[in-house]
C-alpha cells in the first residue's frame, strides 16, 4: 500500500516545499503555500500513448490532420486557419469577457456541420447552458452538454459519445478523485490538464479548456498548464466595453502575432473584420491625438493614441497608461526632454488608445512622442495625418517593418498625409505618384514635430 505524505505547494507558481513557508522562495509571493497530501508510488507511470518507431520527418503524413473551421473568421485567423484534430487549446480572460459565449458559438457551428460536440461545464447547470444557447441561436442536434466536475466521468462520457470537439469549462472546477487537494489547486489543475491532453491526443478530439485569471490578469494555476496545451488564447478588453481582442500567446500550429477582433452584442461575440473604422476618432486632428498604423500579424490596423500632459505640483509626477508599456513612455519622455529640451519631466502624463487595444511595437514610438509633444505645447496636429516610426535614444527616427501595409491601410481609410521614417520612404515612394497621398519622410524627432505641428498663421484658428 502506498504511503501518504504531505507537501506544501505554491498556488501561484507550483513550487513545492517539504515545510510551510510564509514567502515562496521561487516567485516571492506571500501566503501562497498550501498543504497537499499525496501518495508515494515507487512504480513509474505507465505511458498511455501508442508506441511509435522513429521515422524520417519527410515521411510523416499530414493528411491525417485536416483543419476545420470554427465558424468565426477572426478565431480561425488567430488559430492559424482553423482547428486541428487532437489539438488542445487553452482560452483565458477576465470574468464576463466572453469566453463561454465564444466557445458555445463554436460548438453550435461545428455541430451544425455534422460533427459531434460535447460541452462539459463545471460552473453552471445544463439549464443555464440551454438558456444561453437559445439566446445565441446555438441549438444543434449534435451538440451534447453535461454538468460534471469529476474527471473520470468526463473521460467516460468522451469514450461513449466520441465527440470531435470537447469543451471543458473550466479547468479550475475539474478534479481527480485520487488527489486529495481541492479543485483549482496546483496539483488538480496540473494532473487534470495532463489527463485531458492524453485523452485528446489518443482519441483525436479537439479540446477547448477555459481557464481563470488572477486579480493581476495572469493565467491562474501552474505554469506547466501553458506548456501542456498546444495553443494559449487570451482575451483582452474591459467587460463594460463593446470590443474584445483575442490574442494568441502560444500556438504550435500557427503564428502568435495574429489577433482576432470581436464586438459584444446581445447575440454574443460578433466578428469585426474591418476594425480600423471602429478605432478611428469621431473628431480628428485634436490636440494630443495621433493615428497609428499598427500591424498585428498580417493585419494592418489604424488606432488612435491619445496623450494628456498636465503640470502638477506633486512629486514625483504620475505616469499612467493601460494600453502602452509605462517603460516605453518613460523612455520617450526622456528623449523629448533631453534632445528637444521640453520641460515635460515635471508633468503628469496619461496615455491611452481607443477601444482599449494594447500597442506593443516600435512603430508606435514616433506617434506617441508626437502626441505627448502636442499635448504639452497645446498645439493641433496636421489634418488627416497618420504617423509611424521607431525613435532611438538619440532622437533619430528609424525604419520599421511592413511599411507598405501601413501606408495601404492609411490610404484605404482616407488619410491625406503620412509621416514615416526616411529609410521607409524608398519602399513606398511609388505609391505617392499613383495616389493622392502625401508622404512626409523624417530623419529625426525634431523634424517630425515641425511637420506634424505646423505653426498657425495670424487670423487662423
Amino acid at each position: 500500500m502506498a504511503k501518504k505524505k504531505t507537501k506544501y505547494v505554491c498556488q501561484e507558481c507550483g513550487a513545492e516545499s517539504v515545510k510551510w513557508l510564509g514567502k515562496c522562495p521561487t516567485c516571492g509571493n506571500w501566503n501562497t503555500l498550501v498543504e497537499e497530501t499525496f501518495e508515494e508510488i515507487k512504480s513509474p507511470h505507465a505511458l498511455t500513448t501508442a508506441y511509435e518507431i522513429p521515422r524520417r520527418i519527410a515521411e510523416v503524413d499530414l493528411t491525417e490532420l485536416p483543419r476545420f473551421s470554427t465558424g468565426s473568421g477572426e478565431l480561425d485567423r488567430v488559430l492559424g486557419g482553423g482547428l486541428i484534430p487532437g489539438s488542445i487549446i487553452l482560452i483565458a480572460g477576465d470574468p464576463g469577457v466572453g469566453k463561454s459565449s465564444l466557445t458555445l458559438a463554436v460548438c453550435a457551428f461545428v455541430a451544425k456541420n455534422n460533427r459531434r460536440v460535447l460541452y462539459v461545464t463545471g460552473e453552471e447547470s445544463s439549464r443555464q447552458i440551454r438558456m444561453r444557447a437559445e439566446r445565441l441561436n446555438a441549438l444543434a442536434d449534435e451538440l451534447f452538454i453535461c454538468a460534471e466536475n469529476n474527471l473520470e466521468r468526463i473521460v467516460q462520457h468522451v469514450e461513449k459519445i466520441e465527440p470531435e470537439l470537447l469543451i471543458v469549462d473550466s479547468i479550475q472546477t475539474i478534479y481527480k478523485s485520487d488527489i486529495e487537494s481541492a479543485p483549482g489547486s496546483v496539483s488538480q489543475v496540473r494532473e487534470c490538464s495532463a489527463a485531458l491532453m492524453r485523452l485528446s491526443k489518443s482519441h483525436g478530439v479537439t479540446t477547448f479548456i477555459i481557464g481563470h485569471v488572477t486579480k493581476d490578469g495572469n493565467l491562474a494555476g501552474p505554469r506547466v498548464l501553458e506548456h501542456i496545451v498546444d495553443t494559449v488564447l487570451f482575451f483582452e478588453g474591459e467587460r463594460n466595453a463593446d470590443f474584445r481582442v483575442l490574442r494568441a500567446i502560444k500556438n504550435r500550429f500557427g503564428a502568435t502575432s495574429e489577433i482576432g477582433l470581436f464586438e459584444m452584442r446581445d447575440s454574443g461575440l460578433v466578428d469585426v473584420p474591418d476594425a480600423s473604422k471602429l478605432f478611428l476618432p469621431e473628431k480628428a486632428d485634436d490636440i494630443g491625438s495621433v493615428i497609428v498604423p499598427t500591424v498585428e500579424g498580417t493585419r494592418p490596423l489604424l488606432v488612435e493614441v491619445q496623450a494628456l500632459v498636465a503640470p502638477t505640483p506633486f512629486m514625483p509626477p504620475r505616469r499612467t497608461s493601460d494600453s502602452v508599456d509605462i517603460k516605453r513612455i518613460q523612455l520617450l519622455l526622456a528623449v523629448l526632454e533631453k534632445r528637444l529640451h521640453l520641460s515635460i519631466g515635471s508633468c503628469d502624463v496619461y496615455v491611452k488608445t481607443a477601444g482599449g487595444i494594447k500597442i506593443d511595437e516600435p512603430a508606435a514610438d514616433l506617434p506617441i512622442s508626437v502626441a505627448l509633444a502636442s499635448s504639452f505645447a497645446n498645439r493641433k496636429l496636421l489634418p488627416q495625418c497618420a504617423i509611424f516610426g521607431e525613435v532611438g535614444l538619440g532622437g533619430e527616427v528609424r525604419a520599421v517593418s511592413k511599411a507598405r501595409q501601413r501606408v495601404d491601410e492609411s490610404i484605404k481609410m482616407g488619410f491625406a498625409n503620412i509621416i514615416l521614417p526616411k529609410k521607409n520612404f524608398a519602399e513606398v515612394s511609388k505609391m505617392q505618384t499613383s495616389t493622392k497621398i502625401n508622404l512626409l519622410p523624417v530623419e529625426n524627432l525634431r523634424d517630425a514635430l515641425k511637420i506634424s505641428m505646423p505653426r498657425v498663421k495670424e487670423g487662423e484658428s
